[in-house]
């Protein structure tokens, strides 16, 4: 993307960084970013005001991957009009994907061109360490890194236990931070991730302070929040689509609609990253298809037995190990009816060009 040395402080507030592509704009199309998505379109910012666009006709043909739609997050390439039309959307530099809630088989995109993704949750009802897990095996793929994020640290007299505990299942390379949302001196820590040309995205369920955070970093009430129950300090949906907002410190925030499901997409790598470990002891097993279910020689049965390994943690890696092969089992499998579905419309074209002579 080539811009005017004036455009570029007016881009930076939607966290443009000259290196995200080297394409070019015509003009009268300008660049913008995709900050909300409502069944009835898009709001985009150009640095300077949200407006209102409908996406151009090729981005709604039902044969168009959802993956490949506009999503918060992306730089697009605008066409003025009434209403104006994304036209491009640019290149990526990290996405962040789930599998779609319910039966579906196809990836939902959460956001896109995020530097962090700040992992909400709550020192309540709300702290699973088994679901942490999931949300980095969905991350360490992305392209962003992965921050952990402990809110309610004000409610809870053991914050500190649960954060040692919390580390002690995670990489050195995870960092995790427990604060009061609802104090800006608690979550200062959180700027150093929220710089000029940053952006970041709040993921966790609902109830966990993502809407509340996001209030105390802008220095003002602008998503609603609400009250969390008693008996799963779970809340209602306060934020009801993901939304992009420029902060004071420069950085850019994506606010989201809590997750009650949390599907993988079937193309995580569950032996990298987070569980790169467990992957490690397996390779140090004395036979090479050893199940870990009491074979003699087992490096992983051996460090479960000694506490290298919690036993809670294998569990929950057993359990991704399951879900993501039959999510992979479905995603190869929808591959290759959609390449049969292909041969086969190719050769009827062809038959029905022959029979009719058709060119």
């Amino acid at each position: 993307m080539q811009t005017t040395p004036d455009d570029e402080p007016r881009l930076a507030r939607i966290g443009w960084r000259a290196s995200v592509s080297p394409d070019a704009v015509e003009p009268p199309q300008f660049l913008a970013r995709v900050v909300a998505q409502h069944r009835a379109g898009y709001e985009l910012h150009d640095g300077e005001q949200v407006f209102n666009a409908q996406p151009a006709a090729k981005f709604l043909r039902r044969d168009v991957d959802p993956v490949d739609r506009p999503a918060v997050g992306d730089f697009v390439v605008v066409a003025p009009g009434k209403p104006p039309t994304i036209e491009r959307v640019l290149p990526r530099h990290s996405e962040l994907k789930r599998g779609a809630a319910g039966e579906s088989h196809r990836r939902q995109v959460i956001a896109t061109n995020v530097d962090t993704v700040f992992v909400l949750v709550g020192l309540d009802g709300d702290f699973n360490p088994a679901r942490i897990e999931r949300y980095l095996l969905l991350i360490q793929g992305s392209g962003a890194a992965p921050v952990v994020v402990l809110t309610k640290a004000d409610k809870v007299a053991e914050a500190d236990a649960a954060v040692a505990e919390l580390r002690q299942r995670l990489t050195d390379a995870v960092d995790v931070v427990a604060i009061n949302a609802k104090s800006a001196g608690s979550v200062a820590p959180l700027l150093s991730w929220l710089g000029p040309g940053r952006t970041a995205v709040l993921v966790g369920s609902s109830g966990a302070g993502k809407s509340t955070l996001t209030n105390t970093l802008l220095g003002e009430t602008r998503q609603a929040t609400g009250a969390v129950r008693e008996h799963d300090s779970r809340g209602r949906h306060t934020t009801t689509h993901r939304a992009l907002i420029p902060l004071p410190s420069g950085g850019c925030l994506i606010d989201t609609p809590g997750m009650r499901e949390l599907k993988l997409t079937g193309d995580e790598d569950l032996d990298e990253g987070q569980f790169a470990d467990i992957d490690e002891l397996a390779q140090a097993c004395r036979f090479g298809d050893c199940a870990h279910a009491g074979e003699p020689g087992c490096a992983v049965r051996a460090a479960i037995d000694d506490g290298r390994l919690d036993p809670a943690r294998w569990q929950n890696y057993l359990k991704l190990r399951d879900e993501l092969a039959a999510a992979a089992d479905t995603l190869e499998a929808q591959m290759r009816r959609k390449s049969e579905s292909r041969v086969l419309s190719k050769a009827l074209g062809k038959r029905l060009n022959e029979k009719y002579g058709r060119r």
